[in-house]
């Protein structure tokens, strides 16, 4: 799941030169499965809750093989879409039912940690080895192949699911409410949208009116809840100072992650000339950071409080930004690799353990919308991490390239490379080899100092995280065993 979030970023130079999608359809291609994808995690874990996690989990494996099977040979960009909108519909339904299914095994808080740690060393592992898996198969296979490798592990899941996974669900869910379902789809996916605009606009009239009609929408479904006998949603959760600490946490984790994996194909394949192979590689001590970093947490909290663990982690990924904010045109790997272990194994620390905290505070039978909850924390922060940090990254960058570009430099060209690095890689060489070599040591300067000044911006706000989650948590300890243990 967690791969299909990272590995089309590869794959899009080869599927455009294929499929000749507008800029426009380029844009749903690569959004349309995170949008779906948030958009619905909340409803399918609570309606996993009441028909069974199990159930929903292996419908979604036969509804996730099928859209696979139809990105990889889609004929056209429309198909795609299509395709991509259908993936993020099955991705909805496996997600949060993992993560409730687990909740629902290991009724021992000690072993459902350590189940926990596992899992988010699947998630936040896979989010960086999208990249190095996307540039391995591109380098013998067709970009569709990206979307093949999903059809044997959900083969798999069909195959043992049924004998392995004991069913679970909520034993009286009380009546379904269609309307709070619209209401709470819409909120998401406006809040959702909203963010993903900003990312590719910039911060104006558009996105902030997708995100005050996402509020107000959720204002309603807030107030529905309240006077529901059977709630789609338990309010009560969110007052809960622990759950929304932790749920925050994840929105500032991959806040953080997103923000390099935004930046780092582009420095290393267009600043430094690699391949994309080799972009996925420089990525891949992040997804061994956070593998390990969230191994370690059932043995760092069974001595210390959840505060200080999560702390530690944010603060680890706040150092790792500002190792990655001194790269610089050559490119150190040294460097490069050691801020981005850091990072990763903070994010993989911090986030691990606010999973444990959010799923513990919720009771087994509201697990799939405490799940949901959480997931869709993460893509909410993956969303703001590209809208924000994309944003200051933009602006750094196209005020960097006017301002140094030599005068001689037409005004359309210096205009048109303002506007991403990739463009003005295309404007260079339309130029005259004189002025397309200076516009582009200009434009690859210019990225630099954006992404380096972007990096730090992050820093400041996953320190700030880290200093927020350790002094509310402070106190709170995750239960280590159960009654009878």
């Amino acid at each position: 799941m967690s791969i299909d979030l990272t590995v089309l970023s590869m794959a899009v130079p080869a599927l455009s030169a294929d499929l000749e999608p507008t800029a426009s359809q380029l844009l749903w291609i690569i959004d349309v499965y995170g949008v779906f994808l948030a958009g619905l995690l909340i409803l399918m874990g609570t309606l996993g809750d009441r028909i069974g996690r199990r159930r929903l989990l292996l419908t979604g494996a036969v509804a996730f093989g099928a859209a696979s099977l139809l990105a990889a040979f889609a004929w056209n960009a429309e198909v795609l879409i299509l395709a991509r909108a259908l993936l993020g519909l099955g991705g909805a339904t496996l997600m949060p039912s993992t993560l409730a299914l687990i909740r629902n095994v290991f009724e021992d808080p000690a072993q459902r940690r350590r189940a926990i740690s596992v899992w988010a060393a699947a998630f936040a592992g896979g989010a960086g080895l999208g990249p190095v898996v996307g540039g391995a198969l591109l380098e013998h296979f067709w970009w569709g192949s990206v979307f093949l490798i999903n059809l044997p592990v959900m083969a798999l899941l069909l195959a043992v699911g049924p004998f392995l996974l004991p069913e679970s669900r909520e034993p009286r869910p009380g009546p379904f409410d269609p309307l709070s379902a619209v209401l709470l789809i819409v909120a998401v996916l406006a809040v959702v949208f909203g963010f993903k605009e900003a990312g590719r606009l910039g911060w104006g009239p558009e996105p902030a009116t997708w995100l005050l009609a996402g509020a107000l929408v959720a204002a309603l479904f807030a107030v529905r809840q309240r006077r529901l006998a059977h709630p789609l949603l338990d309010l009560a959760l969110l007052r809960s100072l622990p759950f929304c600490v932790a749920v925050l946490t994840n929105i500032a984790g991959v806040f953080a992650m997103t923000g390099m994996l935004y930046f780092f194909p582009q420095y290393v394949q267009i600043v430094l000339g690699r391949s994309a192979l080799e972009a996925g590689l420089w990525a891949l001590p992040l997804a061994v950071g956070a593998i390990l970093g969230s191994l370690t947490v059932p043995a760092l909290a069974r001595r210390l409080a959840a505060g200080p663990v999560i702390g530690l982690g944010l603060a680890l990924a706040a150092t790792g930004y500002l190792l990655l904010s001194l790269l610089d045109a050559t490119g150190v790997p040294a460097l490069a690799f050691a801020g981005g272990a850091l990072l990763g194994g903070g994010v993989g620390l911090a986030n691990t353990l606010t999973n444990d905290v959010i799923v513990s505070a919720a009771p087994p039978g509201r697990a799939g919308a405490a799940a949901g909850i959480s997931e869709t924390a993460y893509e909410l922060g993956g969303a703001m991490g590209t809208a924000v940090l994309g944003s200051v990254g933009a602006q750094i960058y196209a005020s960097r390239v006017l301002s140094d570009l030599p005068e001689q430099i037409p005004t359309a060209a210096a205009e048109a490379a303002t506007q991403t690095l990739a463009t003005a890689e295309r404007v260079a060489a339309a130029l005259p080899p004189a002025q397309g070599g200076e516009l582009l040591a200009t434009a690859h300067d210019a990225f630099v100092d954006a992404m380096s000044r972007t990096f730090l911006t992050g820093a400041v706000i996953v320190a700030a995280a880290a200093v927020t989650a350790a002094v509310v948590l402070r106190g709170h300890r995750v239960a280590t065993r159960t009654a009878g243990h």
